[in-house]
């Protein structure tokens, strides 16, 4: 709501435009054609109620043909000339649409891969999504056409008034009075028109949402029998969306009359003095027809070119929503330093990157999260051997995430340093940790398409049988194989076709596939069932040999055997050692098991 609040207040800012230059520039030949195109045509239509008053002058009034045919000629030529400017500015016009539309969306997306993974945190899918996508189709909409309208207003208005002023500067003068009635109506209406369209995008959003989770949530609503009070809200943001669109229409509708009855005023005035001046012999009839025709034409471009004004105000907002998104800066970024030798995420120099061993090395480390208010690690020191498996436990929301994303570089310590096989990371890149990184999350995403390409998202070049060899290794070639397709059946949008059991075995299965150096199971086998989970645990426990790993576990049974166990309260580490050493302390983790222990018996027992 605040958005669209600014947005409403917000007044014309060149500087915010001036950020599109760069792309702008990129079609500058197209632009400039367009342009140029629309410069002539306005010289052609100001030009021909000149021809109009010739012909009257010299064949009319004078009542002969001689030199007919050549005027014909050169007037349709003029014509023809015209036309083919149209088809030119058509066409780049569009051109400079389409392209400008795309490349803010290929900058949005890149840019977006650039982004650290909070930014992510903050920023809800659908308001990612508008930017991408909506925001800057309007943009390219507004430089394609809106510039190119503006350049044959101004050039059209300002030349048909000072022909005018030299037909006759009087009747010139009597025009020039209706303008600014003209102007202030159409500045009026428009700015109603403009608030109610932005209600009425405002309550499409809203619906868009409102469908979204309708359908999404379709079986919560089933078994919460509330399907009465999605189809209450859901009226009620349909009748808003009339009413908005409504009193819209409605004044667009009493808009057209009233600047209408305006000009037509105007035209009456200067026929009306106009008239009396040629019955006194004071004015031609030629001239006054000439003249008629520029009173006539020249309202219609004065309010075109408010509303394209209007329209170009409005567009600011969406124009500011995606100058932010591109200028948002990533929260960690590569040193120059360690992109010159390293190369980025697009272009990689993987000939310089050193092999990874996995001994990491926590330093002195302190961590605030960015929107927090206090640390949640202070001067924590912790060293990993390469090979180890750490464990860490605590109960939901007790931060136990947090040194994980700190060791895989998704944040960084606000103090200290996080050594990778003796050297600070930040001396590395984050594509090189990344890329030896395997990380199997709670709830996996699927991408679109087969289950081969999503195992084979663990390593592109991977060959088939690698891919089987990696599914096996888990034993998700026993659910694959129960598919109607096997491995080429399609998961569906985030895999919405499979079971959670089965997109967590292709989730380790892509895992396995890439061979990482270190292994992150963030609660990786608290959605499958018992008989899976046992069947990956002895998958996990060969997987785990060699490599440096860390288990963010809620089966504190399945963590029995990590070299190493941290347990997390209120997002600070208050206890360590090895299973058995934690029981024998007796202390937060020996309650945590106790507790958990007693319930699984119970559910047993059922």
């Amino acid at each position: 709501m605040n958005e669209y609040n600014e947005k409403e207040k917000y007044k014309f800012d060149l500087r915010v435009w001036k950020k599109l230059l760069p792309f702008a520039a990129a079609h500058k030949k197209s632009l400039m054609i367009a342009l140029f195109a629309n410069v002539f045509c306005a010289l052609i239509d100001i030009a021909l109620p000149l021809f109009q008053k010739f012909a009257i002058t010299n064949f009319i009034e004078k009542g002969t043909k001689n030199g007919l045919v050549p005027f014909a000629l050169i007037y349709t030529a003029v014509v023809v000339f015209q036309g083919v400017s149209v088809l030119f500015i058509l066409r780049r016009c569009m051109e400079v649409d389409v392209n400008i539309g795309r490349d803010l969306k290929r900058a949005c997306f890149v840019h977006l891969q650039k982004l650290s993974l909070s930014y992510y945190n903050s920023r809800p899918v659908g308001w990612l999504l508008a930017r991408v996508m909506s925001d800057t189709e309007r943009i390219g909409q507004i430089v394609g056409w809106n510039l190119a309208d503006i350049c044959w207003q101004v050039i059209y208005i300002i030349g048909v008034f000072i022909a005018m002023f030299f037909l006759h500067p009087q009747l010139t003068l009597w025009v020039f009075l209706v303008v600014p009635i003209i102007a202030i109506l159409t500045v009026f209406f428009q700015k109603k028109i403009l608030y109610w369209n932005r209600q009425v995008r405002r309550t499409n959003s809203e619906l868009s949402g409102t469908y979204n989770e309708g359908i999404v949530g379709a079986k919560t609503s089933k078994t919460l029998v509330i399907e009465d009070l999605n189809d209450k809200a859901f009226q009620n943001l349909s009748s808003r969306m009339f009413m908005s669109a409504t009193r819209a229409a409605r004044l667009n509708a009493l808009f057209g009359p009233v600047v209408l009855f305006a000009s037509t005023a105007a035209v009456a005035i200067v026929l009306q003095k106009g008239g009396n001046m040629t019955l006194l012999g004071e004015l031609d009839i030629s001239t006054l027809s000439a003249f008629i025709t520029y009173a006539l034409g020249i309202f219609g471009p004065i309010q075109q070119m408010v509303r394209t004004l209007a329209n170009v105000i409005s567009v600011q907002a969406n124009v500011e929503r995606v100058v932010e998104l591109l200028e948002e800066k990533p929260l960690i970024e590569d040193s120059p330093e360690v992109i010159e030798k390293y190369g980025d995420a697009f272009f990689p120099k993987k000939e310089n990157w050193e092999n990874l061993r996995g001994d990491i090395t926590f330093e002195d480390i302190s961590f605030q999260y960015p929107d927090g208010d206090e640390e949640v690690l202070s001067h924590f020191n912790l060293h990993v051997p390469a090979g180890m498996t750490v464990a860490i436990v605590g109960e939901t929301g007790a931060g136990k995430s947090t040194l994980v994303n700190l060791a895989c570089r998704f944040f960084e310590p606000t103090g200290g340093r996080i050594l990778i096989d003796g050297t600070d990371y930040k001396e590395r890149s984050q594509l090189w940790l990344h890329s030896n990184i395997g990380y199997v999350l709670q709830n996996p995403h699927l991408f679109s398409g087969s289950v081969m390409d999503n195992i084979r998202y663990g390593r592109l070049d991977a060959t088939d049988e690698e891919v089987y060899a990696a599914a096996k290794t888990v034993s998700a070639d026993k659910a694959v194989n129960k598919l109607e397709k096997g491995y080429e059946n399609d998961v569906g949008e985030g895999g919405d076709h499979l079971s959670t059991g089965e997109k967590q075995l292709i989730s380790f299965a892509r895992a396995v596939l890439a061979d990482p150096k270190i292994f992150v199971l963030d609660e990786a086998t608290s959605s499958i069932d018992t008989h899976t989970e046992q069947l990956i645990q002895e998958a996990t426990s060969t997987l785990l040999k060699g490599r440096t790993s860390f288990v963010i576990a809620h089966r504190l049974s399945t963590i029995r055997q990590a070299d190493l166990i941290l347990v997390v309260k209120d997002g600070k580490i208050i206890e360590q050692g090895t299973h058995d050493e934690l029981l024998q302390i007796e202390g937060y983790y020996h309650t945590l098991f106790t507790k958990q222990f007693q319930e699984e018996a119970e559910l047993t027992a059922r």
